[in-house]
């Protein structure tokens, strides 16, 4: 009894001392989880174009990677300066529509809005009531809101610098990740064999699959998005096309959506009296706008062979749960917790069920 206890005892503080050391490892690298989760991604995601970039460059990879990383920057870079320079360019023509709002008046509903089923009359009521409304009477209305959106854009430009350092770490650590990428590959190859043999090298494949599937099918999605999108802006007229294509780009991969900057157009070529332009471009933003619950869930499963309703559930429920990040967190838990299920009732006898075992 005493030797058992003695083993009990070494065995308890054994797996206190190494759960301690864990969570003391993770409560030191906790700043750099995000950009260590995002650069992971990132890189498997975007492993076989750097392989067929390295390729092309006389199989150094050194010269592949720095490719790889100036790619990124021009993904993160490129849209900011591009909405910043014709910001710069255009600042006399902003001045000029800033001091026309001073004269803009909401003009009166028309017929058709009445006309709506169930909330028509209601909401004709409300927006001939602001139509009536001068600008002073319509800037004390406005002015709570206008207090909130402001409050809202200064923590958002406060959080802009975080962001930013935590993408220049992020694209660090990828370019770190591709130089030596093969041989952090085998290591967690060989620790998903460590863990469940070949079930868990199979796992960690698995995995990578369902990354590439949803990185395919998030990115390609939002670009597809952002072009039709920005085909719409420009046949219609809208000014700043180029730039408010690449804001709806990064909006769509951030599963905000294209819609939003559509619905600025709208309101723009609206108050600009062009009504054949607007119901165009009205139907133009419902074509693009529902385009991505088609579109995305059919490149995932393209990436990783697994049921829609399994990778649509780990798309929406891991950006709820855990944000933008969450987009390819959720799909791969669920696919890794998916298939060790599957492979566990595989397992199963196939013999006849007993009597009443199917009801």
């Amino acid at each position: 009894m005493t030797e058992l206890s003695r083993d009990l005892t070494r065995t308890v503080l054994a797996v206190l001392a190494i759960g301690g050391l864990i969570l003391a490892s993770v409560w030191i690298l906790r700043p750099f989880l995000a950009p260590v989760i995002w650069a992971t991604m990132i890189v498997v995601s975007t492993w076989p174009v750097m392989l067929a970039v390295q390729g092309r460059l006389w199989n150094k990879r050194w010269l592949a990677v720095t490719v790889m990383t100036l790619a990124l920057l021009l993904v993160f870079v490129a849209p900011f300066s591009a909405a910043i320079g014709t910001i710069v360019n255009h600042a006399d023509e902003l001045a000029g529509w800033a001091k026309n709002l001073r004269g803009l008046k909401v003009p009166v509903a028309p017929d058709w809005v009445a006309k709506t089923p169930v909330v028509g009359e209601q909401v004709a009521a409300v927006w001939n009531d602001y139509a009536a409304k001068g600008v002073d009477d319509l800037d004390e209305v406005v002015a709570p809101y206008a207090g909130r959106v402001v409050r809202w854009f200064v923590a958002e430009v406060g959080g802009f610098g975080l962001v930013s350092v935590q993408f220049l770490l992020t694209v660090v650590i990828a370019a770190i990740m591709y130089s030596v990428g093969e041989s952090w590959g085998r290591w967690v190859r060989r620790f998903g064999r460590r863990l469940a043999g070949e079930r868990g090298d199979n796992v960690v494949q698995l995995a990578g699959k369902a990354i590439r599937g949803v990185a395919l099918g998030v990115v390609l999605t939002a670009f597809v998005q952002a072009l039709l999108g920005g085909i719409g802006l420009w046949v219609a007229g809208v000014p700043f096309a180029a730039v408010l294509t690449a804001v709806m780009f990064m909006l769509a991969v951030a599963q905000i959506g294209a819609v939003p900057v559509l619905v600025c157009a709208l309101v723009w070529l609206w108050f600009q009296g062009s009504t054949g332009w607007f119901i165009a471009l009205l139907v133009w933003t419902i074509i693009v706008g529902s385009m991505d619950n088609v579109l995305r869930p059919i490149l995932i499963k393209k990436g990783a062979d697994l049921p829609l309703l399994l990778i649509f559930a780990g798309v929406i429920g891991g950006l709820v749960s855990f944000g933008l990040l969450g987009l390819f967190v959720g799909p791969v838990v669920l696919a890794v917790a998916y298939t060790l299920l599957d492979s566990w009732v595989s397992e199963a006898p196939d013999g006849p069920l007993p009597p009443g075992g199917a009801g």
